[in-house]
């Protein structure tokens, strides 16, 4: 196992990161939220990148791994920040970001930003707008008067410990809604969900693929697939759509 390298960004944080140099595009790895960059689906494709002698790039957005910051800190904003920093300071060229979960927002919000960059995307159980459609919506009028009064709320997670939602994360989240304005994506986009995902639903991954406008977007749907998507044939489907995209990205 290799030692993470740490970028210092403009915004004083520092962010933990593996890079491997080779040929481009450059795939960069975007974790979910409290995630790392350690996971399997991680771990996974920069093995295969490094196979195939291609470019690749995972880190941990602050408050994450071994990044600095607290999570209960950050917020969307604040990781979009972190993931256009690194990118553009560690990559040059094109890129293919591999957004999983919040990742896949993140990926969203770069294609925003580095429009001219991107030569392709691949989300996981993207959850786009989570912050307002999942969180703000699934909560109660307890539960919106706390996080607004006293500033976060804690929620239950079916798959690590209980999250805490602040309401710098809900106000911030507003500011960067990617599915109630124009959303163009200029470059080959593959979608993958599971049937079985609890915390996005088949509807979330649907109403993207309706919404953005992509001269070749798709979307598989996985039968009886998890949130996490990471056995062996996931795995196996997300190294497929990825070298799909890479063969019609342009270099």
């Amino acid at each position: 196992m290799t030692t993470a390298e740490f970028f210092d960004s403009p915004n004083g944080r520092r962010l933990a990161y593996h890079r491997s140099p080779g040929g481009g595009p450059w795939i960069v790895f975007l974790g979910g939220l409290k995630s790392d960059m350690e996971g399997t689906k991680a771990l996974h494709l920069e093995a295969w990148a490094k196979r195939q002698g291609r470019a690749f790039l995972r880190f941990d957005y602050s408050g994450h791994g071994q990044s600095s910051g607290r999570f209960e800190e950050g917020c969307i904003g604040d990781w979009a920040q972190d993931s256009y920093e690194i990118i553009s300071a560690l990559t040059d060229g094109p890129i293919v970001p591999v957004g999983s979960s919040m990742g896949g927002w993140q990926a969203l919000l770069l294609a925003k930003r580095l429009a001219a960059r991107m030569a392709g995307m691949v989300t996981i159980a993207a959850a786009p707008d989570f912050t307002e459609d999942g969180y703000w919506a699934g909560f109660s009028d307890a539960q919106r008067t706390q996080v607004m009064n006293e500033g976060r709320v804690e929620l239950p997670s079916d798959y690590m410990e209980p999250y805490i939602v602040t309401r710098r994360m809900i106000e911030d989240g507003r500011r960067n809604l990617v599915l109630r304005s124009p959303l163009t994506l200029p470059c080959p986009v593959r979608c993958l969900q599971g049937t079985a995902d609890t915390a996005v639903s088949t509807e979330t991954a649907l109403r993207l693929l309706d919404h953005a406008t992509c001269p070749d977007m798709q979307l598989t749907l996985v039968k009886d697939a998890d949130h996490r998507f990471s056995d062996g044939p996931c795995l196996g489907l997300i190294v497929e759509v990825l070298k799909e995209v890479l063969a019609k990205a342009r270099t």
